[in-house]
């Protein structure tokens, strides 16, 4: 191995990174450099404007909370997870957080785009869900029942072992998967499942430090990493997440044998080190990381620094940023081709999407005479601009679909 080229990777693998070169993607945007985009910044205030409406429409009292999983586990205002965490009798504090990172690792892993043919009826309630909040309670309930746990006791718990041995017609039985119910990327999420189980039992110093190698001993590497004031910087969450799930991703990039993850090429990001051209973003695992703040806290972990984390480049974000027209198609036939991932069109768009979070979230502040640390980054994305993007696209498109037709795999959006 090269230890310079080594460093180098490394260095991608943060958020300072993806906001970096974030920040870089759009600037090249605002000068015109960009073959597929334009860019009008005049059109960012009237985004602010919609989203703080919405926040205002759904949180009047302004008590956002944090863009996380844990809000897609709740059907009409009920929660349907913390209520049945409560009454259980847990061991200690660090037994909850470990299952609760198990069921937040795995349903953000599940949660890319479920593709606009695809629905879940949930048993229970007799309601039938679809994208986000479906893909949600059909891993809750697959959890439950312990689908996931080979641990005879205990069916809340994630295994490393039963992740090996899941398969797509496991998962298609679970998300209700049929020829007139298609989910997007099944056998890619399956894979994916398969091979967290893998690298769980591959990191023990990472998986399994305090109890059998599981998605949840990444709280116990956590907690490694806190001061002695059990303080959490929420940048350290995403640093760890990255080293853990690296080889979880199919066919992605790799430096001097690094795992990049989501990380993509774009000729107009220039370096002159082994760097060049490349775009950290790590969607999922930001979204992961957000996710995992409120187990920490609840287990006593203080989490600092949550701005330190980006917003999501996802396509409820990047879409209202171009349904509202801060950012448009240079050739508007574009908007009907197919585009894979990797094309340098969609790693722009993505790129783009998280520096324009950080510069619409302080107008969107301004807007609601809030302050960061009342309402910071993580709550005007839930507040905020992924509902505002929703919102924006069923008015828009039938279905509420994305305003580009990316090819996926299940393992991106």
């Amino acid at each position: 191995m090269n230890s310079s080229e080594t460093a180098q990777a490394h260095s991608l693998l943060t958020a300072a990174a993806v906001r970096d070169r974030a920040r870089e993607m759009l600037a090249i945007g605002m000068a015109g450099g960009l073959e597929h985009w334009r860019v009008d910044l005049e059109r960012l205030p009237a985004v602010a404007t919609a989203v703080a409406a919405v926040i205002r429409d759904q949180y009047p009292g302004l008590a956002v909370p944090f863009h996380a999983r844990w809000r897609h586990f709740s059907l009409d205002g009920v929660d349907l997870w913390g209520p049945a965490a409560e009454a259980r009798d847990w061991l200690d504090p660090a037994s909850r957080a470990r299952t609760e990172f198990d069921l937040a690792i795995v349903s953000v892993l599940l949660d890319a785009g479920s593709g606009p043919g695809w629905a879940y009826t949930d048993t229970a309630s007799g309601r039938t869900l679809t994208r986000s909040e479906g893909l949600a309670i059909a891993s809750l309930r697959m959890f439950e029942a312990g689908a996931f746990s080979i641990t005879e006791d205990d069916p809340w718990r994630v295994d490393a072992v039963a992740l090996t041995l899941l398969t797509a017609d496991d998962l298609a039985r679970g998300f209700q998967v049929t020829a007139q119910n298609p989910l997007v990327g099944l056998e890619g999420r399956a894979a994916l499942l398969r091979r967290l189980g893998q690298a769980c039992l591959a990191r023990p110093d990472l998986f399994a430090l305090e109890d059998e190698p599981r998605p949840g001993g990444l709280f116990d590497a956590m907690v490694d990493r806190a001061d002695d004031a059990d303080r959490l910087a929420a940048p350290v969450i995403l640093e760890v997440l990255l080293e853990a799930l690296g080889p979880v991703w199919r066919d992605r990039l790799t430096l001097d044998g690094v795992d990049l993850g989501d990380c993509w090429t774009h000729p107009a990001i220039q370096r002159d080190d082994a760097t060049d051209g490349l775009v950290p973003i790590h969607k999922l695992s930001q979204w992961l990381s957000y996710s995992l703040v409120e187990p920490l806290q609840t287990a006593g972990v203080a989490v600092t620094d949550l701005d330190g984390l980006t917003g999501l480049a996802e396509y409820r974000n990047g879409g209202l940023f171009m349904d509202l027209g801060v950012l448009t198609l240079k050739d508007p036939a574009d908007a009907d081709r197919p585009w894979p991932v990797s094309d340098p069109l969609v790693v722009g768009w993505r790129a783009m999407t998280v520096a324009l979070l950080d510069r619409v979230a302080p107008m969107v502040r301004a807007e609601l005479g809030v302050s960061a640390e009342q309402m910071p980054l993580a709550s005007v994305l839930e507040g905020g601009t992924w509902a505002t993007g929703r919102r924006v696209a069923a008015e828009r498109r039938e279905g509420g679909g994305p305003p580009l037709t990316i090819l996926s795999d299940g393992t991106v959006f």
